[in-house]
């Protein structure tokens, strides 16, 4: 009872800093890539994996998942998203015993190069451009107590737009308790993206002014641009196995979001094992948002023992974005 008081008093105060923060603005922040959902296991699950995660791709969305990870785990990520958007993942987590669990996660968004246009040459300059953002991070996390984990990931996000760069740094905390009822009930919740702002700077945003008798002296000057928050996510969620035998399973899950750039949201969904060797998902992503492209999701696993002491997991998940391109997700990941 008295690690659920503790764990309550962690919620409030991740709420408390989340109204603190919170802006009405919507769409404003930077570093998008920090929104973008990883691992068709969760995404199949509608995104409800908060309470859930017990895999290395639970870096992502509560950093205490880890501390489920057995041995060792390698997870791989890559998605073709809309519009010629594409997003890579990749994670290790590795379990330390006593110590409890570390990870290193790298996130890649990219694009395919665009033509420079301007108001005197709509059609394009006959230059290129490109946009991207990387993501480099640390994870740890520990069983405080037999049921109860804190975790925690520290890291570097750099974005990069022709000749302009901006650079911030971020933590998320992540908690997970687990209660012995009902197949044990987990409540979990996590804080991402609590950090700095970011800035784009670079010689972009170089203007050359004349000045002095017939503008004969150029003077170059730096247009100041404005800082961005980045986009702070608040999850809350439940997750039960409501059916659990020697070879069936069932697991369900239910997430609140709160963004700090968007509407609150509901994603739930269910997970269906067969000997922990086929997995069927599905779920529905992003309820309640205002003007959401997001729905129904479902997807797939299989997990494969190569060798005795190596498995391979295969997952797929498809999404529905609505007017949008509808996505396919793939991973591999292996454990040893």
């Amino acid at each position: 009872m008295k690690t659920f008081k503790i764990y309550l008093i962690i919620i409030f105060a991740f709420v408390n800093a989340i109204s603190f923060s919170q802006t009405t603005k919507t769409g404003t922040t930077a570093a998008q890539v920090l929104k973008f959902n990883v691992g068709p296991r969760a995404i199949g699950m509608g995104g409800a994996f908060t309470a859930i995660a017990n895999d290395v791709s639970s870096i992502y969305w509560n950093p205490s998942g880890t501390s489920n990870v057995v041995s060792n785990e390698v997870f791989f990520n890559h998605t073709e998203l809309y519009l010629d958007v594409k997003h890579d993942y990749a994670a290790i987590a590795t379990n330390m015993n006593e110590l409890g669990s570390v990870g290193a996660f790298v996130s890649i968004l990219s694009m395919d190069d665009m033509k420079v246009r301007t108001i005197e040459n709509p059609e394009g300059t006959g230059e290129l451009f490109t946009y991207n953002t990387v993501v480099i991070g640390l994870n740890y996390s520990k069983y405080l107590t037999e049921n109860f984990a804190i975790g925690f990931n520290a890291k570097y996000i750099n974005e990069n737009l022709w000749h302009m760069s901006a650079s911030g740094f971020a933590i998320d905390i992540g908690t997970l308790y687990k209660i012995p009822v009902l197949n044990e009930l987990r409540i979990a919740s996590s804080i991402s993206n609590f950090g700095t702002k970011m800035q784009l700077s670079g010689r972009d945003v170089t203007v050359i002014y004349n000045s002095g008798a017939g503008g004969a002296n150029l003077i170059n000057s730096n247009i100041e641009l404005d800082k961005f928050d980045l986009p702070l996510i608040f999850r809350f969620g439940l997750s039960v196995d409501a059916i659990k035998s020697s070879s069936n399973r069932i697991t369900i899950g239910i997430d609140a979001v709160h963004p700090n750039d968007n509407s609150e949201y509901i994603n739930s969904g269910f997970e269906y094992s067969w000997n922990e060797i086929v997995f069927l998902r599905a779920g529905y992503n992003s309820l309640f948002e205002t003007d959401s492209e997001k729905g129904l999701t479902f997807g797939f696993g299989i997990n494969y023992r190569i060798f005795d002491l190596v498995k391979t997991k295969f997952d797929y998940a498809f999404q529905d974005f609505g007017r949008l391109k509808n996505v396919h997700y793939f991973s591999v990941s292996v454990e040893f």
